[in-house]
């Protein structure tokens, strides 16, 4: 089992960036598929980034490819999202998740573990 704790949310103005981190208690983080997803308010939970267990292979919904890095450090438990040229759109909770599942799945239901969330606010 595995748990995981957002940080680096925050309110910021369109153009800035943020750094999200995901630490992830346990000794297996390697093990895991690693996900980013977000729900803004009255819509429902979406897709961001997902990384394999390596940090090899990543996966990226349209709307924040060019912008968006999903990126891993195993050897401290860590998953990051650096958001670039971040918009209003782009405001929402954002969720880490971790999969024991092969694949870089973008549907929430094949993770298997969550965050509590951190918010990010962009400004126009």
């Amino acid at each position: 089992q595995v748990q995981l704790v957002e940080s680096g949310g925050g309110l910021v103005q369109t153009g800035d960036s943020l750094r999200l981190s995901c630490a992830a208690s346990g000794r297996t983080f390697s093990s895991y598929v690693m996900g980013w997803f977000r729900q803004a308010p009255g819509k429902e939970r979406e897709f961001v980034a997902a990384l394999s267990r390596s940090g090899g292979s990543t996966s990226y919904t349209d709307s924040v490819t060019g912008r968006f890095t999903i990126f891993r450090d195993n050897a401290k438990n860590t998953v990051y999202l650096q958001m670039n040229s971040l918009k209003p759109e782009d405001t929402a909770v954002y969720y880490c998740a971790a999969s024991v599942k092969m694949g870089l799945m973008t549907r929430g239901l094949f993770y298997d573990y969550w965050g509590p969330g951190t918010q990010v606010t962009v400004s126009s």
